[in-house]
């Protein structure tokens, strides 16, 4: 998948993350990088279940960008608990 596909899965990815884990806005640049970053776990878990990975632009992979987004987003909202107390 070339570079802008990639860009523009993850900016919709994190969105939708940011939508589903609520909390803080992070804006158009901090999408992109959740939801790629969020690709990258995702297909990796989905890999190692045996589901396959992120392997397009299609509705499996943003389902599965999504998830890994908010799992990142997740784990980032309870080290920043953590942080706090």
């Amino acid at each position: 998948m070339n570079i802008l596909l990639w860009i523009v899965l993850g900016a919709l990815a994190g969105w939708l993350a940011g939508l589903i884990m609520g909390g803080e806005k992070r804006g158009w640049l901090g999408n992109i990088v959740v939801g790629i970053l969020g690709a990258a776990v995702g297909g990796l878990a989905a890999s190692l279940l045996g589901l396959g990975g992120v392997d397009g632009f299609n509705l499996y992979s943003l389902l599965v960008a999504v998830g890994g987004s908010c799992l990142l987003l997740w784990i980032y909202g309870m080290l920043q608990r953590r942080e706090q107390k």
